[in-house]
């Protein structure tokens, strides 16, 4: 009895916990503007916020696209390196933006490197940069190894030699470790 009680557990949470994330992260997001809408124009439509949002994200995008925005772009960059704590925290949050789901996406490359030869031990990653770093005459290649459970990581520069190509999406790699192992994914290497 037991046995059936954790097997109908563990297929109706995944489900759930996922349906709870998706209506709170809804709810937050649609509840931003929902109190102006009311106030301002009497309208209680749910989903309304979101639906702003999304087109004023949209539209936003659209300009920041411009010749236009390039000077507003430029000036707010000034003023932000010129701020270290600011220069801080905005770099770090735009690059880490900008590898997930920017133009320019870094974890797109997904590896495994050999981080203990003797005792065959391999790790997951991504490639950083497609240039090598050059370190007392060994060609270096930066790879980015993310934690499972969480989205820190650490940052190995490792010899070519030691590195082979996964012939796998990035999502799948991401998702593979995300998720411990746990998510099953067929692994098909080749030499970088």
């Amino acid at each position: 009895m037991f046995t059936y009680f954790i097997q109908g557990l563990l297929l109706v949470a995944p489900l759930g916990i996922t349906v709870y994330i998706v209506y709170r992260i809804f709810t937050f997001t649609d509840g931003l503007l929902s109190t102006y809408l009311q106030e301002h124009f009497e309208i209680k439509t749910p989903g309304l916020g979101i639906l702003i949002i999304f087109v004023f994200l949209v539209l936003l995008g659209m300009v920041g696209e411009t010749i236009l925005a390039r000077p507003i772009k430029n000036l707010i960059n000034r003023i932000l390196q010129k701020t270290p704590f600011l220069k801080l925290i905005y770099s770090s949050i735009n690059d880490l933006f900008s590898a997930f789901i920017g133009k320019e996406r870094k974890f797109h490359r997904p590896v495994m490197i050999l981080i203990n030869r003797e005792n065959n031990l391999w790790k997951i990653g991504f490639i950083t940069q497609d240039t090598p770093i050059h370190i007392n005459d060994n060609a270096l290649i930066t790879v980015y190894c993310p934690f499972s459970y969480g989205f820190s990581g650490e940052l190995y520069f490792v010899p070519s030699t030691n590195i082979k190509s996964l012939e796998i999406p990035p999502t799948e790699a991401m998702k593979f470790i995300i998720s411990g192992g746990v998510s099953g994914v067929d692994f098909h290497t080749k030499t970088l």
